[in-house]
């Protein structure tokens, strides 16, 4: 159908690198020179001059000023991914009032995980009706918040059913904890509207190994008891990150991908690229006659993550399996949909370009063709 180019990844994670950063992080591989001391970046000690100056400082620097964070917020790099967060989360907060109790928004499977993982350290209320499917953001007017509440958890982005939030809940004062592992640095966000937000690095600023937690400084200190020390945000922060060995060489790559991220416009610039590069997508699914479907409602799509079935409304799977293995075959991997869902789904990180977009767009308009 097209000429075979090269390998894109549209997997939902670990997923692309810039290619220059890669470039980058191979060649400087190789030994450097600091204060005339020789050590490859793969080798550092983690309480080294050279680690704590040249990459923990500027890493963090680098997402302070691209995130404009306040100065009464804490930035710190932990191991565990977005998973060991479901436990800390509640761990550090859910003890800031007595009754112990989280609100959480659940539109999906992260965010359902996350909550049922709090459920083992105080009263989790969903706070909407229960979701039949995971097609949409529930509607505000139906949530029932807590005022008692020690705050509100939301997935911004879920990467499994494709959904994400347009607009920042408003959560009456109760701090907000929002999970954006997937749709990290894709847009310009106000810090200060959230109590913490975590990411996992290996959708669009990194590899993975390291999750970034960005936490307000009131929130510390209330850790319940039975919080494993790892796990402190008082403690990580208190020890610049370093209480235990960090994942260095995932902190040094995040480094590499936020400067490029800042070389190429910010945040700004990235959320421009998606919407161009999501509509692209869509587009052809909704002007498909029905051979594509995506079941999520329109203003609750994903940007990062087009999720769509092939063929019919609940999907072909012959016709999807043809899909993904010709897709492969052209260069384009990882479009097979999470195993709990089935489908297709494209993610279109930032490091995803306009013309790798044009590549699957175009594939698809040609697969159409032959197969419907």
């Amino acid at each position: 159908i097209m000429e075979k180019k090269q390998i894109v990844n549209f997997g939902a994670g670990p997923a692309k690198i810039p290619p220059s950063v890669n470039c980058l992080a191979r060649y400087q591989r190789s030994t450097f020179t600091f204060s005339h001391k020789k050590k490859e970046r793969i080798q550092l000690v983690h309480w080294s001059v050279i680690f704590d100056k040249l990459i923990l400082n500027t890493t963090e620097n680098l997402l302070r000023e691209i995130l404009d964070v306040p100065e009464n917020y804490k930035v710190i790099f932990l191991q565990g991914g977005g998973c060991g967060q479901f436990s800390a989360v509640p761990l550090n907060l859910i003890g800031l009032k007595e009754d112990r109790c989280a609100d959480y928004i659940v539109t999906g499977s992260w965010s359902a995980k996350a909550a049922k993982e709090a459920e083992k350290y105080g009263k989790v209320n969903i706070v909407h009706p229960k979701l039949e499917s995971y097609t949409k953001v529930p509607d505000p007017g139906s949530w029932n918040l807590n005022p008692s509440a020690s705050y509100v958890y939301y997935c911004c982005n879920e990467t499994v059913h494709g959904v994400e939030f347009r607009s920042v809940p408003e959560t009456k004062g109760v701090p907000l904890v929002c999970d954006m592992s997937s749709n990290f640095l894709s847009q310009p966000v106000d810090v200060s509207k959230f109590g913490l937000i975590f990411a996992g690095a290996q959708k669009n600023v990194g590899c993975a190994g390291v999750t970034v937690v960005i936490v307000r400084d009131d929130l510390l200190g209330k850790a319940l008891k039975e919080c494993p020390v790892i796990l402190d945000y008082q403690v990580q922060a208190g020890n610049n990150s370093v209480y235990n060995t960090p994942p260095c060489f995932s902190i040094y790559i995040m480094g590499l991908v936020l400067e490029w991220i800042k070389n190429n416009g910010s945040t700004t610039a990235m959320e421009k690229l998606s919407k161009e590069k999501s509509e692209m997508i869509y587009d052809i699914i909704d002007q498909s006659n029905g051979f594509y479907f995506c079941p999520v409602e329109v203003a609750s799509r994903s940007r990062m993550n087009v999720t769509f079935r092939v063929g019919i409304k609940d999907g072909d799977e012959a016709l999807e399996k043809k899909f993904v293995d010709e897709a492969s075959r052209l260069g384009m991997i990882s479009l097979k949909g999470h195993r709990s869902v089935g489908g297709i789904r494209a993610s279109l990180y930032n490091a995803i370009t306009v013309d790798e977009t044009k590549m699957l767009a175009n594939f698809m308009k040609e697969f159409m063709k032959t197969h419907h």
